[in-house]
């Protein structure tokens, strides 16, 4: 048997991260074209009502919150790479299911809308798979590189995937163009597929059963919490989430009809922030280098903190320079973050809690987006839409406060899992502070 050779030329000659880079990126691409395509669908060809309008973003969050935390058990139950083929398989074909169905003459909005959820199922467990996935395929020192061409793809697919998605529209309709998402789902799985990296299953004793749910989701629950460190991260992104959407669920309202923006104009301000996120893709990997971890981290999130309040005071007579301004910095700093914490947060786990470290987060830092939405909407509703962003924009800005106060400051590099420590009675982790309370806020 042929003995693979250790790649010595970085990412680049390591033919695994290569393959998973390559279909991922395809995949993202294609994502941009559903992302439009289906509330098109939705809008113009079913006719929506605005409640079922709504729902399509609402179904498709909503199993984040729902399943996250078992998708973390199974996660670190089975193996990544099959997890990852089944998620990328399956969306393809509920993708392909819609332009069937409109094809047959039988699609109606809640169908649309089943199926909007069973795509966001599978999405979840893809998600918390591929965090997951990434620390065991290469070495830890080169996580933040491996996160930042992940990321850059992303990046990438937000600024190109737009313009092709509103192409394929116009040219085959919105129906016909998610099987362009459907067929990357398809190019993805099958770069995988190709990848020669294997896992070991966790072992198990002999006279063990397999565990149970709750006990295993609690334990992912404890090692986010009982890590000053990773609660502190937890904190941030969650309370940035959760005022961020004050700012941008009324943003594009507050545009129009305050600022009378054109829809060009306002496409411009977001193009800037795309990319700004390709710069911050980009410029992660040497941040970190030049600075160290922890105060990547630290620096990245007193920017993105503070990046929103330009959206409150850009003035009505000229406000282009300064809403771009501020979705630049805020693009550059949100991705620079992110690709700094989650490849410290994949480095810091020991292999056997990755999905359910991942699970953890994700439940946490994103369950506090639809409560934003909620109440920059509220807030817009009975006050005025600048009130809703001079709240999440002045919200925003002490969030940096919960990495600043944390000990990350004095990390330099990225570190080797941390050792893991007997669990107390009650869950927590011996040797650690207990949890605090989450702020009401988030």
């Amino acid at each position: 048997m042929r003995r693979l050779r250790r790649p010595t030329g970085g990412l680049w000659s390591h033919p695994d991260f290569v393959k998973l880079w390559t279909g991922q990126s395809i995949s993202e691409l294609g994502s941009q074209v559903s992302q439009l395509a289906i509330p098109w669908l939705a809008a113009v060809g079913l006719h929506a009502s605005p409640i079922a309008f709504s729902l399509i973003g609402v179904l498709g969050f909503l199993p984040f919150i729902l399943f996250a935390l078992p998708a973390g058990v199974w996660v670190d139950r089975l193996r990544r790479r099959q997890i990852l083929i089944v998620g990328d398989s399956a969306r393809a074909v509920l993708l392909a299911l819609i332009p069937f169905l409109w094809a047959i003459g039988v699609l109606r909005i809640w169908e649309l809308l089943v199926l909007q959820f069973a795509i966001g199922v599978f999405t979840v467990f893809f998600d918390v798979a591929y965090q997951s996935y990434l620390p065991a395929l290469i070495e830890r020192e080169h996580l933040v590189d491996g996160n930042s061409k992940l990321q850059l793809t992303v990046s990438v697919a937000q600024v190109a995937g737009p313009s092709l998605s509103g192409g394929l529209i116009a040219a085959i309709t919105a129906p016909y163009a998610i099987l362009v998402d459907s067929a990357s789902f398809i190019a993805s799985a099958a770069f995988m597929v190709r990848m020669r990296h294997r896992e070991n299953l966790p072992r198990h004793d002999a006279d063990e059963s397999r565990p149970k749910m709750w006990p295993q989701v609690k334990e992912g629950l404890t090692w986010v919490l009982g890590n000053r460190n990773l609660r502190s991260i937890a904190g941030c992104t969650g309370t940035s989430n959760f005022f961020g959407q004050f700012v941008f669920a009324v943003f594009i309202l507050y545009a129009v009809r305050v600022l009378h923006l054109s829809s060009l104009e306002v496409g411009a301000v977001f193009a800037v922030g795309s990319v700004g996120s390709i710069a911050g893709a980009l410029l992660a990997n040497r941040i970190q280098k030049r600075i160290g971890v922890g105060n990547a981290i630290v620096a990245t999130s007193i920017l993105f903190s503070a990046g929103l309040i330009a959206f409150p005071l850009a003035p009505r007579s000229f406000p282009l320079p300064a809403l771009m301004a501020g979705m630049a910095v805020f693009g550059v700093s949100a991705v620079a973050y992110n690709i700094v914490q989650v490849s410290y947060r994949q480095a810091i786990t020991p292999e056997r809690l990755q999905g359910r470290m991942n699970a953890a987060m994700r439940w946490i830092v994103w369950g506090t987006i639809p409560l934003g939405t909620l109440a920059g909407g509220a807030i817009a509703q009975t006050f005025t839409l600048k009130t809703a962003l001079w709240v999440g924009a002045i919200g925003n800005i002490p969030t940096f406060l919960w990495v600043v106060l944390s000990p990350l400051r004095s990390i330099r590099t990225m570190p080797q899992p941390v050792d893991e420590v007997p669990i107390l009675p009650g869950g927590l982790v011996e040797g650690t502070p207990l949890p605090e309370p989450a702020p009401t806020d988030a």
